[in-house]
Order: C-alpha cells, then structure tokens, then sequence
C-alpha cells in the first residue's frame, strides 16, 4: 500500500501534538524494550512510535510506520546541562521544550522552530537536510547560558 508524501506531512505534526509535545511522557504506552518509555499515535494506516530512555538525559527513536511497514525514523540523544539538579528546573525546562516543539513548521515537522523565545527561555534549533535525511542540534539557553542540548537525525527510510 502506498503513501503520499502529503499524508505523511499531515500524520507526522498530528503525530507529535497528541505524544511527547503535548502530553511529556504522561501517557505511556506499556513499552516493547525493558527500561523504555513508549508513547503511539495512529491514524489509518499510519503508526507513529515514539521510544526512549532516560530522564534528564535521554536517548530514543521515533519510527513511523505505513502498514506496519518503517518509512521514516528519527534518532536523537540530550537533555539538560549536568549542573542542572532541581526537579522544579527541570520540569520547566521541558515544559518550555514542549511548547516550542508545538510550533514546528510544516516544512521540518520533526523539531521545533529555529528559535522561540519566552521570559529568560530561548530555543534554538540548527538543522541541515530535508524531511529526506536531515541532521541537526536543538538547544534552549536562559540568559545567554546552554541549559539543554539535543542532536538528532533522520529521514525516509529506503
């Protein structure tokens, strides 16, 4: 069965607003891999799979499937800045990633804006490629100092 890539575009941001984006990791499915945390979202034939370890500092994948088939995936690896301990600082931070990733444009579905600005907050995102295969870096500082770092790649799988 095949795809359009206009579906895929229209099921991937769909995908990401009703998992991570806007729920964290609030409302895991039970996860395939020991020690994981795995959040799903389908529509029709599309499956989209989110799974990660970690906390602060997490690693995972994002797979989507079209008839149980991968036809695109996405690895990335970071989290906050080791100085960073407290709960509370924590949970903002990823609160304001959250909230960027809300806004991702519809060319680069996969993260967040190039930049999103909020109180002491800015997130930037630095990336190459297209939704093909791509590369790239996320960071948010506060006040001009890195507090959170993530690089990613990804594209369609062939």
């Amino acid at each position: 069965m095949e795809f359009s890539q206009e579906a895929f575009l229209a099921f991937l941001p769909a995908a990401k607003r009703a998992t991570y984006a806007a729920q964290g990791a609030a409302a895991p499915v039970p996860a395939l891999l020991p020690g994981a945390r795995q959040l799903e979202y389908r529509d029709g034939a599309f499956l989209y799979r989110d799974v990660y370890f970690g906390g602060a500092y997490f690693v995972g994948q994002e797979t989507v499937y079209h008839a149980d088939v991968p036809i695109w995936a996405m690895s990335y690896a970071g989290g906050v800045a080791p100085t960073i301990t407290a709960d509370a600082e924590i949970a903002a931070i990823y609160a304001f990633l959250r909230a960027a990733l809300l806004q991702a444009p519809p060319e680069r579905p996969y993260r967040g804006p190039q930049t999103v600005q909020d109180g002491p907050y800015t997130y930037a995102d630095d990336s190459a490629g297209g939704l093909h295969a791509f590369w790239g870096r996320e960071t948010i500082s506060h006040e001009n100092r890195t507090i959170y770092a993530l690089r990613y790649s990804g594209g369609f799988l062939r």
